[in-house]
């Protein structure tokens, strides 16, 4: 029988700030996608999303293994190393309900990555730092 907690369950999200690099004019991007789904359809965001929890067996993924399958799907990029940046976790952050979000952070050679929209991204790229402060 699984042991039931009194307190509620957050969800729990990865988001993953891929910076590149563009060794021809000396720019750092960070890549995108925009939403395809609410909350937040078409709005902008750093690739993510839940991490697959079980209450059974080995209890789901590991959240870098959570952020790496959402990197993937939603851009189609694969990065050879990611570093656990910052958990973020204020109440009312997410319209959805209580879901604390690990980040994660990757620098990649630009022109090594041509991403691509797949599953809940409607598209995704490469914005200049500058750019993508103003999405």
């Amino acid at each position: 029988m699984p042991f039931t907690y009194d307190y509620p369950r957050p969800g729990l999200t990865v988001d993953t700030v891929i910076l590149g690099f563009d060794a021809v004019d000396g720019v750092l991007r960070v890549l995108m996608i925009r939403r395809r789904n609410d909350p937040f359809k078409d709005h902008w965001a750093i690739p993510g999303g839940f991490v697959h929890v079980s209450d059974r067996g080995r209890q789901g993924e590991t959240i870098e293994a959570a952020a790496r399958r959402e990197l993937a799907e939603e851009t189609g990029i694969r990065v050879a190393y990611l570093e656990q940046l910052y958990t973020f976790g204020a109440p009312g952050r997410d319209p959805r309900g209580r879901v604390v979000s690990v980040a994660y952070l990757a620098l990649v050679r630009q022109s090594d990555h041509t991403p691509r929209a797949g599953s809940d991204a409607a598209e995704a790229r490469w914005f200049t730092i500058a750019e993508a402060l103003f999405l």
